[in-house]
């Protein structure tokens, strides 16, 4: 696969036409090849645009980069949930990994819940790869990728980047670095924890109401920041309606980025765009402009939007 082909690859995707069955296969085999080198938590360098849920809502992925700067110029850490829920996983899912490929020390990707074999299967993505290419090659092939992505993006030794948030079995850094990712994402226990958990109101560890995960108070992430010399946690995986919300004193904020989440939510997207010395800037946007949508299947089921 040579960069003309890769470039090819996202000129096609960019037009939200879905690569060629074969194509799939041979991107998310190079992009294995590229993450199994990569730590659990990944290091990332400044300046750096983080980037929280897309959920396969292709056309404000698109808006996203005319808002936040096309690769390579801008440097991206997608901190996951790609797929699922909207109607283009597909081409969604399938322009990161090529643009991860393309731009290996340019772009970050790491692992959202949706990024699991079980979880696709109820929300929306096993069905749209079954539809679009009649069969389930397209959708293992990349649910066998996602047993690759890292857990977290660490951004100058200063910011951590999970998907969800934080876990009882964690303490350190190094227990994260640790853990062993390359597997179907568990029920429970700390790797489930880092894609499930969510900050809360009240202090301490708390039950999950989404079944799995942890709640987290803001005691816990002072902590957590504390030990590990962070400023920072970042995080996406919850629906905010302003696209972007700080809680526990500034020690956690969640960025969410599908506007208009589910076509129907009426929330705005924000990203997080950080300088070089570490400064950062919110930038909020509206969903774009939908062309021919087309219909889902089946509905999915609403386990917490």
């Amino acid at each position: 696969m040579s960069v003309r082909d890769l470039d090819a690859w996202v000129e096609k995707l960019l037009k939200c036409e879905p690569l060629a069955e074969d194509e799939c296969r041979i991107l998310c085999s190079k992009a294995q090849d590229i993450l199994s080198k990569e730590a659990n938590v990944v290091e990332v360098r400044s300046p750096v645009t983080i980037v929280g849920d897309i959920h396969g809502q292709f056309y404000d992925l698109v808006e996203l980069f005319n808002i936040g700067g096309k690769c390579p110029e801008t440097n991206y850490l997608f901190m996951g949930d790609y797929v699922d829920r909207g109607y283009h996983s597909v081409e969604s899912v399938s322009l990161v990994v090529a643009l991860k490929v393309r731009y290996p020390n340019r772009v970050t990707i790491i692992r959202g819940n949706h990024e699991s074999r079980q979880i696709t299967q109820v929300y929306g993505f096993y069905d749209e790869c079954l539809r679009k290419y009649g069969n389930p090659n397209v959708w293992k092939w990349f649910t066998d990728l996602f047993d690759y992505l890292p857990l977290a993006g660490l951004v100058e030794s200063q910011i951590f980047c999970p998907h969800g948030g934080l876990s009882p079995s964690l303490d350190t850094l190094d227990h994260v670095r640790a853990l062993d990712r390359v597997q179907e994402t568990p029920h429970e226990g700390p790797m489930c924890d880092l894609l499930w958990s969510d900050p809360d109101e009240r202090t301490g560890w708390g039950i999950s109401p989404r079944g799995a995960g942890y709640t987290f108070g803001q005691d816990i992430s002072e902590q957590f920041n504390h030990v590990n010399g962070l400023s920072l946690i970042v995080r996406a995986h919850q629906l905010v309606m302003e696209g972007f919300e700080w809680a526990h004193d500034h020690n956690v904020v969640t960025v969410f980025s599908a506007p208009n989440y589910c076509y129907r939510c009426g929330n705005k997207a924000a990203i997080l765009e950080l300088d070089e010395m570490l400064k950062y800037t919110f930038l909020q946007y509206d969903p774009a402009p939908q062309r021919n949508e087309g219909t889902t299947v089946r509905r999915a089921p609403d386990y917490f939007l």
